[in-house]
């Protein structure tokens, strides 16, 4: 059973996650903000005792907080046991999730990233930093309510795995928000742009002299392209397309798509299709930004 079918909505969730150097903690951490966690990473002990006594008290109206903490606190594992018994689970909704990962794939990501282990250093061999800490995080291990074993997992198994558990119910995933990016391609083609349609082949309202000086935007250019039939067809497939690959997309757990739709100048057909493309996948429900790169040009 998920946990989250089993959390009461009237009280705040708690997350605290700790678990082995390497295993994915700040993987998990990014994730939970993404669907709107408050999260908190390495706070000094003493610090952590104040913050997990009311976290509400301050950070303000988020009711959804996650901390992170593990051996890189001084006393970690003398200290973390009182205090998971300091925390009032009748306040709430609390999960102590640990991340696990064997040996092999601890190694393999240390070695990947060239980043020296807390308990090991330059001096010690990596294998054994690593047996070291699973040994002082035994008994938080045993005392959680969740273990995930990140081995084989990529990141986006991770951020998968993450959504499904704390994400609300019936969301599984983070929200995808749709950034619509017109642009001229003789001004280059947006930066990070995940999909890019070419919209060159309409008719260009640049060659009416009443409209040179007009946008997208405005409506005699929209008028201009509603006279022809290719205009249409073309808003119909473009919806259709993504109304395939938006849902596909938003299940790998994107955060953010970049749709960049371009013509010659950027400052009328491509504006014009973002615009009407805009309002046909807002009534589907997506989130949507729109943006002209080059429409002051």
């Amino acid at each position: 059973m998920k946990t989250s079918d089993v959390r009461s909505s009237e009280r705040p969730r708690l997350l605290l996650i700790s678990g082995l150097s390497g295993s994915g903690k700040s993987t998990a951490a990014k994730s939970l903000e993404d669907i709107g966690y408050y999260c908190v990473d390495n706070l000094p002990l003493p610090l952590l005792r104040t913050f997990l006594h009311d976290p509400l008290a301050l950070v303000g109206s988020y009711r959804r907080i996650a901390v992170v903490t593990d051996v890189r606190a001084p006393g970690f594992s003398e200290t973390m046991p009182q205090l998971l018994s300091e925390i009032d689970r009748r306040r709430f909704d609390f999960t102590l999730l640990f991340l696990d990962a064997s040996d092999e794939a601890l190694v393999r990501r240390f070695s990947e990233t060239r980043r020296s282990h807390p308990l090991a250093g330059g001096t010690r061999p990596l294998i054994d930093g690593i047996r070291r800490e699973r040994e002082l995080l035994a008994d938080i291990r045993g005392a959680a309510d969740l273990v995930f074993d990140s081995s084989e997992w990529s990141v986006h198994d991770f951020r998968r795995e993450i959504c499904a558990e704390f994400g609300d119910e019936g969301e599984g995933s983070v929200p995808l928000v749709v950034s619509l990016v017109s642009f001229g391609f003789k001004h280059g083609i947006p930066m990070g742009s995940d999909l890019i349609f070419d919209v060159r082949f309409l008719a260009n309202p640049h060659f009416r002299p009443d409209l040179r000086d007009k946008t997208g935007r405005s409506a005699e250019v929209q008028a201009f392209l509603d006279a022809h039939d290719e205009y249409h067809d073309l808003l119909v497939k473009l919806e259709d397309f993504l109304a395939f690959v938006l849902p596909r997309y938003r299940r790998e757990n994107r955060s953010y798509l970049s749709v960049a739709i371009g013509c010659t100048g950027g400052r009328h057909r491509s504006v014009a299709v973002c615009e009407r493309l805009a309002e046909r996948l807002r009534n589907r429900d997506w989130r949507i930004r729109v943006s002209h790169r080059d429409i002051d040009r």
